[in-house]
């Protein structure tokens, strides 16, 4: 029996592949399906069967399109009756305790509810042994954390987080300590809070050191629903995508080399989005007005979900070798609308005389001294802000900036700032899609205004 893990950084995303006696069943599987599928017939396998954890919402999940390719069963929970988001797609319904076999092992499902209503775990069992070896857990149970229970809203908020209790206190209580768990996520994701470095835990440890499994069931509820971090706009959009399906990825769209020409005729249509792939530095010496910047890098997928429009349209710019990437970076998170790219990029627009936009620098001793006369605009997240930030600040989470840019002073220039630069050139260039004429970067970031022990305060 093998256990093979897959991860895509930026999601912090884990999917799994356990294989035994020529058999493989995936768990969790993204939308990059060739790698389940060159995998299996690396190691000489059979895709068998295919299963879920529980509806995502924080990426778009290729369980349909594998099963199409592979003619494997696809096995989902069967607890999503009645609720919120419904398993559209044929498929066998799962309930606790159901086996799912895997040449002579089996998956058992384990009905952990709490983070989703429908949330299953999957327990792994040897041939002929009674005693589970490894959880996989989906996102009820991380590496020093748990799922996060908001993700249906409000109202839904506090039952879920009482069925959360119940699971962690409950539905495990009999299994071993030395049990391996799997998780769905690692340190990064946001489908819960302070999610560990750690790709995997045992379940002892957890009982020892992770405080959720101490708290009682008022405090367990205030705790974890404090703990949860800001949800990204795009969760509800992905979690109706995955419970319809999501389309098959091949072929890859947005193969398109557009020219010069189309894409200024785009451009002043208002039809597409124009999306600049490049980083911070190359976007700000010189961009497409209108142009949103979201560097390449392991943020692409989260940010791009977050700030971009599902319904309209997407034309990438960036340098050739990276486009590809930036396409199954946007297909990861339901961006499937990609019409093409600036072919030969920036260095086209510029040869053909066509105008630029820039984004100047500011140093952090220029910021400094132009305090008062200059916006500081912080779009770092509430955390990083609680800890230390520049006096007279506005801050709005980059998340927020949307949303929040009507109630952005235009009277004076706009110094935006995060960490390091990524997502506050992605802020600059949303103000200037908005129609902001004086926006500057603060060259560094918080990151170089401590490094010259300017003055910060709480």
């Amino acid at each position: 029996m093998k256990i093979e893990r897959f991860e895509t950084p930026g999601l912090a995303q884990y999917a799994y592949v356990v294989s035994d006696s020529g058999e493989a069943v995936v768990i969790d599987a993204m939308r990059d399906v060739e790698r389940y599928v060159d995998y299996a017939r690396r190691e000489g396998v059979r895709i068998t069967r295919i299963v879920e954890t529980h509806i995502h919402a924080d990426f778009a999940a290729g369980s349909c399109e594998l099963a199409a390719i592979t003619g494997a069963e696809l096995a989902l929970s069967g607890y999503d009756e009645s609720e919120h988001f419904v398993y559209a797609m044929p498929h066998r319904r799962l309930r606790d305790g159901d086996a799912v076999p895997v040449g002579k092992a089996t998956l058992r499902a384990l009905h952990t509810p709490g983070h989703t209503p429908e949330h299953l775990s999957y327990l792994l069992y040897e041939e002929g042994s009674e005693t589970p070896v490894a959880i996989f857990s989906g996102d009820f149970l991380f590496a020093g954390a748990l799922g996060r229970p908001d993700l249906l809203g409000e109202e839904a908020k506090v039952g879920l987080a009482r069925e959360l209790y119940r699971s962690v206190r409950h539905r495990i209580e009999e299994l071993p300590d030395g049990l391996r768990v799997l998780p769905g996520h690692g340190a990064g994701s946001l489908c819960g809070a302070g999610l560990g470095d750690s790709v995997e835990t045992t379940l002892g440890y957890e009982r020892a050191t992770n405080p959720y499994f101490r708290y009682s069931e008022d405090e367990f509820v205030e705790k974890i629903l404090a703990s949860v971090p800001a949800m990204p706009e795009y969760y509800p959009r992905m979690k109706a995508l995955n419970a319809l399906g999501a389309a098959a990825m091949s072929p890859l769209p947005g193969a398109a080399a557009l020219d010069v020409e189309q894409v200024r005729a785009m451009k002043q249509s208002g039809a597409v989005q124009l999306l600049d792939v490049r980083e911070a530095d190359a976007f700000g010496a010189g961009h497409l007005a209108g142009a949103v910047n979201i560097g390449m890098g392991q943020s692409l997928s989260l940010w791009a979900g977050w700030l971009l429009d599902a319904e309209r349209p997407i034309v990438l710019i960036g340098e050739a070798a990276d486009l590809e990437e930036a396409r199954r970076a946007l297909l990861r998170v339901g961006l499937d609308r990609i019409d093409g790219y600036l072919e030969h990029g920036m260095d086209a627009w510029v040869s053909a005389g066509l105008p630029v936009e820039r984004v100047p620098r500011r140093s952090v001793s220029e910021v400094n001294a132009l305090r008062g006369s200059v916006l500081v605009l912080d779009v770092r997240n509430c955390a990083e802000w609680r800890e230390g930030h520049i006096a007279g600040a506005s801050h709005v989470a980059l998340g927020d900036l949307n949303a929040e840019i009507a109630r952005i002073p235009r009277d004076r220039e706009v110094v935006v700032s995060c960490a390091s630069g990524y997502r506050a050139s992605a802020a600059a260039s949303l103000l200037q899609h908005a129609g902001f004429d004086r926006v500057s970067l603060m060259a560094g970031g918080m990151d170089a205004w401590l490094l010259a022990d300017l003055p910060v305060t709480a």
